[in-house]
């Protein structure tokens, strides 16, 4: 799934690697410096990723509701499949990555159903799609790494051919995020920082959540991450379809987050409405809480 393909490796080696190189990334929007401007957060409130990230809501009222009004959300199909979906890819890499693949039905049966919507065999059919995708992949580039290095112990079979942290477990509280963070994906060989997307139209805003992470990870463990990556999971004509916005993490995109996140813990620490939108899209998990409809 975060296995890049040989177009995209061209791409990060001739394109994107040297620009970071040449343009570089200001020294005040590393990670690292958390304990001074710009980075700095004005608010002691501490508040989740996707609620600095979203844009779904047009005043962003869904983060008022959220985090002021603790409003519980009605999950949706979309919202329900992309919780599925991330927990196919998460589970079925980290039980490969540490050596003991687990079988997709038995994953199955230990989904939990509270709150999730949606027709459970229709969902079934694109996990077990997915599961397949990620396990073949996997196999592959394992059987490729032990076939080049016929000495390799397996152990490092393992971490050379899926260079994967995923669902890594992070504090985001130097940048007033909050204490314990999951990244979809980092990929320790490449330096890129990934993050998943389920059947969603790309914006420009998506890029938004990668660059957090990445941040959040400089800001811990004081590495430079110049890549981020979205990816986008999609299905047609029961084929699972993978296309990647990779990207560098430049000034203008951490800026940008400072921005979101420095407005949206204003909203929480001032517990201020910023008003219902005049018009709001039917899938959106605070609809009833806001409307009332």
């Amino acid at each position: 799934m975060y296995f890049l393909s040989e177009m995209e490796h061209k791409l990060l080696i001739h394109k994107l690697l040297p620009t970071a190189r040449e343009v570089g990334v200001n020294p005040e929007l590393r990670g690292w410096n958390w304990h001074q401007a710009p980075l700095k957060p004005y608010y002691d409130e501490k508040a989740p990723m996707y609620a600095i990230c979203s844009k779904y809501c047009p005043t962003d009222r869904d983060i008022y509701l959220s985090q002021v009004k603790k409003a519980k959300p009605q999950l949706n199909y979309d919202v329900t499949l992309g919780k599925i979906l991330h927990g196919v890819v998460s589970d079925s890499l980290q039980a490969l990555i540490g050596g003991e693949p687990i079988e997709f039905e038995r994953w199955w049966e230990n989904v939990r159903w509270e709150g999730l919507a949606g027709d459970r065999e229709e969902l079934k059919g694109k996990a077990r799609l997915v599961w397949q995708y990620v396990t073949g992949l996997c196999h592959a580039r394992t059987l490729q790494v032990a076939s080049e290095q016929p000495y390799m112990a397996r152990r490092d079979v393992l971490a050379t051919s899926m260079p994967f942290l995923v669902e890594h477990k992070i504090s985001g509280a130097l940048l007033g995020l909050s204490d314990i963070l999951s990244l979809d994906c980092y990929d320790y060989l490449h330096s890129i920082m990934f993050d998943l997307k389920v059947e969603a139209k790309r914006e420009d805003w998506h890029r938004l959540s990668p660059v957090g992470y990445a941040m959040v990870f400089e800001s811990v463990h004081e590495v430079p991450i110049d890549v981020c990556c979205t990816l986008y999971v999609s299905f047609k004509e029961g084929k699972v379809l993978v296309n990647k916005d990779l990207f560098f993490a430049n000034n203008d995109l951490r800026s940008w987050w400072i921005e979101e996140r420095d407005r949206k813990l204003e909203i929480i620490a001032q517990k201020k409405d910023p008003g219902t939108p005049n018009a709001c899209g039917e899938s959106c998990i605070y609809r009833k809480s806001c409307r009332g409809d």
